[in-house]
């Protein structure tokens, strides 16, 4: 197929020939553009991350240990977390913007197979998270009980996502693996079917999932001892703000890569403009994997729960070192006046 000869393509500012002034302008304001967000991202969004999900790894832990007992969204949401750390690691490559990782084209690829391996775990998980979240609203009675097993369906998703992962792989072309190149996690050489085929089940398919589950939650009606679906949302309030988090984002960068495919099939490299915005949909992605940790610190009841007793125990210990200080400064001022 002549589509999937990709060795002319190329971005566009690493082969741009400039014409006019205005162009030269375009192109550096383009490249300051992404370098401040890069380093925004960097400075910001990943120690962040990092340091929610390194909490979220200990409470789990502990709490796991502590009682030898693990909720079913729990471990879910431990899984969540896992994949967006690894996420959080592999954005690393986008520190050397506006320029791009120099990589074999088989060290770009592995680095794409993990990357993928992380973005469909977590999107699969999530509906997961949303379908147990479903069924405590609405209990089935025969059907979906698979869903009580939480190791069985994470399990499967392992290997549903590994499948998917290494099918992307094979579609980012076998030629050339020891050539240089440009990299990027979503590799720009890989053939159009790559993007197509992350789009329709990294997204399009996820997506559809995910608005079924909240119109089925607004539109069905519960049964009479099922809580009001305010308080619903209350108690598990995590797991659907990082849906609509996911969505939002992962929309623009689906939308971006879509874009890409279309100029591959008409044999053009784009603008730096098109460039640009794909980049900054690619900092998006990596930002809502650092959001998604912090909300789940923040909003999930057991994270919440230790926070805030950690925030406690600090503060008593603040006030018990001010009140033992506060002795030993009048002792001292009574022996100096005798």
């Amino acid at each position: 197929m002549t589509s999937h000869n990709m060795t002319w393509i190329s971005y566009p500012s690493k082969s741009l020939s400039f014409i006019s002034p205005e162009e030269i302008e375009a192109f550096i304001a383009s490249q300051n553009i992404i370098s401040r967000l890069m380093h925004c991202y960097i400075a910001f969004f990943v120690p962040t991350g990092l340091i929610a999900g390194l909490c979220i790894l200990i409470i789990f832990i502990k709490n796991y240990l502590q009682y030898r007992v693990i909720e079913n969204l729990d471990l879910l949401l431990l899984h969540f977390t896992i994949s967006n750390i690894v996420m959080i690691f592999l954005s690393f490559t986008v520190i050397t913007r506006p320029d791009y990782l120099e990589a074999t084209h088989l060290t770009c690829n592995i680095l794409s197979f993990f990357f993928n391996f992380s973005y469909f775990n977590s999107q699969y998980v999530l509906i997961l998270m949303l379908l147990i979240l479903l069924l405590k609203r609405f209990p089935p009675r025969t059907a979906l009980r698979a869903t009580q097993r939480p190791i069985l369906c994470v399990g499967f998703v392992l290997i549903y996502a590994f499948s998917l992962s290494l099918t992307e792989a094979l579609l980012v072309g076998t030629d050339n693996y020891l050539l240089e190149t440009a990299c990027q996690l979503d590799p720009l050489f890989a053939w159009p079917e790559y993007e197509i085929i992350k789009f329709t089940f990294g997204f399009g398919i996820t997506s559809f999932l995910q608005i079924l589950c909240f119109t089925i939650l607004f539109a069905k009606a519960a049964p009479a001892e099922a809580p009001a679906l305010q308080q619903h949302f209350r108690t598990y309030p995590a797991a659907y703000i990082i849906s609509i988090s996911i969505f939002i984002c992962r929309l623009f960068y689906n939308i971006m890569i879509l874009f890409r495919t279309t100029f591959k099939l008409q044999k053009s490299i784009g603008t730096p403009k098109n460039e640009l915005v794909m980049n900054i949909a690619e900092i998006v992605l990596f930002c809502e994997s650092c959001a998604s940790l912090v909300f789940i610190l923040c909003f999930h009841k057991p994270c919440k729960d230790e926070i805030l007793k950690v925030i406690q125990n600090c503060r008593r210990e603040n006030t018990a070192n001010n009140h033992l200080e506060i002795p030993a400064t009048t002792t001292t001022h009574e022996s100096g006046s005798q």
